[in-house]
Protein backbone atom coordinates (compact mmCIF):
# COMPACT_ATOMS: atom_id res chain seq x y z
CA UNK A 1 0.00 0.00 0.00
CA UNK A 2 1.16 3.49 -0.82
CA UNK A 3 1.83 6.12 1.80
CA UNK A 4 -0.21 9.32 1.93
CA UNK A 5 2.83 11.33 0.78
CA UNK A 6 2.88 9.37 -2.50
CA UNK A 7 -0.87 9.74 -2.98
CA UNK A 8 -0.65 13.52 -2.49
CA UNK A 9 2.14 13.75 -5.11
CA UNK A 10 -0.01 11.90 -7.64
CA UNK A 11 -2.95 14.32 -7.33
CA UNK A 12 -3.29 16.63 -10.33
CA UNK A 13 -4.33 19.56 -8.12
CA UNK A 14 -2.29 19.73 -4.92
CA UNK A 15 -3.78 23.01 -3.70
CA UNK A 16 -5.18 23.02 -0.18
CA UNK A 17 -8.15 25.24 0.57
CA UNK A 18 -9.07 26.58 3.99
CA UNK A 19 -11.75 28.85 5.38
CA UNK A 20 -12.01 30.91 8.55
CA UNK A 21 -14.45 29.63 11.16
CA UNK A 22 -16.34 32.93 10.97
CA UNK A 23 -16.97 32.61 7.20
CA UNK A 24 -20.60 32.18 6.20
CA UNK A 25 -21.69 28.76 5.03
CA UNK A 26 -22.84 30.38 1.78
CA UNK A 27 -19.35 31.77 1.06
CA UNK A 28 -17.75 28.44 1.97
CA UNK A 29 -20.06 26.51 -0.37
CA UNK A 30 -19.37 29.07 -3.10
CA UNK A 31 -15.62 28.44 -2.70
CA UNK A 32 -16.13 24.66 -2.80
CA UNK A 33 -18.17 25.01 -6.00
CA UNK A 34 -15.58 27.31 -7.63
CA UNK A 35 -12.72 24.93 -6.81
CA UNK A 36 -14.76 21.75 -7.46
CA UNK A 37 -13.89 20.30 -4.04
CA UNK A 38 -15.96 18.59 -1.37
CA UNK A 39 -14.43 19.98 1.83
CA UNK A 40 -12.53 22.87 3.39
CA UNK A 41 -10.25 22.78 6.41
CA UNK A 42 -11.47 25.32 8.98
CA UNK A 43 -9.12 27.73 10.72
CA UNK A 44 -9.66 29.81 13.84
CA UNK A 45 -6.76 32.25 13.56
CA UNK A 46 -3.75 29.97 12.97
CA UNK A 47 -5.32 26.89 14.58
CA UNK A 48 -6.92 24.08 12.58
CA UNK A 49 -10.26 23.52 14.32
CA UNK A 50 -12.38 21.41 11.99
CA UNK A 51 -13.44 20.52 8.51
CA UNK A 52 -16.48 21.63 6.55
CA UNK A 53 -17.84 19.14 4.05
CA UNK A 54 -20.68 19.24 1.57
CA UNK A 55 -22.40 16.74 3.85
CA UNK A 56 -22.15 19.18 6.78
CA UNK A 57 -23.69 21.91 4.64
CA UNK A 58 -26.56 19.76 3.44
CA UNK A 59 -27.42 18.10 6.72
CA UNK A 60 -26.57 20.73 9.31
CA UNK A 61 -27.52 23.86 7.41
CA UNK A 62 -30.13 23.15 4.78
CA UNK A 63 -32.04 20.38 6.56
CA UNK A 64 -32.08 22.26 9.85
CA UNK A 65 -33.30 25.33 7.96
CA UNK A 66 -30.37 27.52 8.98
CA UNK A 67 -29.85 30.44 6.63
CA UNK A 68 -26.53 29.78 4.83
CA UNK A 69 -25.72 33.50 4.52
CA UNK A 70 -26.20 34.05 8.28
CA UNK A 71 -24.72 30.79 9.58
CA UNK A 72 -21.01 30.68 10.38
CA UNK A 73 -18.92 27.69 9.35
CA UNK A 74 -18.02 27.10 13.04
CA UNK A 75 -21.69 26.33 13.74
CA UNK A 76 -21.87 23.33 11.39
CA UNK A 77 -18.30 22.11 10.84
CA UNK A 78 -17.11 18.67 11.92
CA UNK A 79 -14.84 18.96 14.92
CA UNK A 80 -12.43 17.97 16.34
CA UNK A 81 -10.31 17.74 13.22
CA UNK A 82 -9.25 14.21 12.34
CA UNK A 83 -6.04 14.12 10.32
CA UNK A 84 -3.23 11.86 9.16
CA UNK A 85 0.50 12.21 8.56
CA UNK A 86 2.32 11.68 5.24
CA UNK A 87 3.68 8.39 6.58
CA UNK A 88 0.23 6.85 7.07
CA UNK A 89 -0.73 4.16 4.58
CA UNK A 90 -3.75 4.09 2.32
CA UNK A 91 -5.06 1.21 4.42
CA UNK A 92 -4.74 3.20 7.67
CA UNK A 93 -6.58 6.15 6.10
CA UNK A 94 -9.38 3.90 4.83
CA UNK A 95 -9.76 2.36 8.30
CA UNK A 96 -9.97 5.81 9.94
CA UNK A 97 -12.44 7.07 7.34
CA UNK A 98 -14.61 4.00 7.79
CA UNK A 99 -14.50 4.16 11.59
CA UNK A 100 -15.23 7.90 11.79
CA UNK A 101 -17.49 8.00 8.70
CA UNK A 102 -15.33 10.62 6.96
CA UNK A 103 -14.77 11.36 3.29
CA UNK A 104 -11.84 13.77 3.61
CA UNK A 105 -8.69 13.70 5.74
CA UNK A 106 -6.32 16.62 6.12
CA UNK A 107 -2.64 15.67 6.00
CA UNK A 108 -0.48 17.39 8.62
CA UNK A 109 3.30 17.45 8.89
CA UNK A 110 5.02 19.19 11.81
CA UNK A 111 1.83 21.12 12.58
CA UNK A 112 1.50 22.32 8.99
CA UNK A 113 -1.34 21.43 6.62
CA UNK A 114 0.23 19.92 3.49
CA UNK A 115 -2.78 18.39 1.75
CA UNK A 116 -6.13 16.68 1.91
CA UNK A 117 -6.90 13.14 0.77
CA UNK A 118 -10.41 12.13 -0.13
CA UNK A 119 -12.00 8.72 -0.23
CA UNK A 120 -11.89 9.09 -4.02
CA UNK A 121 -8.11 9.60 -3.94
CA UNK A 122 -7.68 6.44 -1.86
CA UNK A 123 -10.01 4.31 -4.00
CA UNK A 124 -8.28 5.53 -7.17
CA UNK A 125 -4.93 4.47 -5.68
CA UNK A 126 -6.27 1.02 -4.75
CA UNK A 127 -7.73 0.48 -8.23
CA UNK A 128 -4.44 1.56 -9.82
CA UNK A 129 -2.45 -0.79 -7.60
CA UNK A 130 -4.79 -3.70 -8.31
CA UNK A 131 -4.56 -3.01 -12.05
CA UNK A 132 -0.77 -3.12 -11.85
CA UNK A 133 -0.83 -6.42 -9.93
CA UNK A 134 -3.25 -7.96 -12.45
CA UNK A 135 -1.04 -6.83 -15.32
CA UNK A 136 2.04 -8.33 -13.67
CA UNK A 137 0.24 -11.61 -13.02
CA UNK A 138 -0.95 -11.75 -16.64
CA UNK A 139 2.65 -11.22 -17.84
CA UNK A 140 3.87 -13.91 -15.45
CA UNK A 141 1.22 -16.40 -16.58
CA UNK A 142 1.82 -15.64 -20.27
CA UNK A 143 5.59 -16.01 -19.70
CA UNK A 144 5.19 -19.34 -17.94
CA UNK A 145 3.05 -20.75 -20.77
CA UNK A 146 5.18 -19.34 -23.58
Amino acid sequence: MKKVAQILKSKPDQAVYTVASSTSVFDAVTLMAEKNIGALVVLDGEAFVGILSERDCARKSLLSERAPRQTAVRDIMTSPLQYVHPSHSNEECMALMTDKRLRHLPVMEHGRLIGVVSIGDLVKDIISEQGFIIEQLEHYIAGVRG
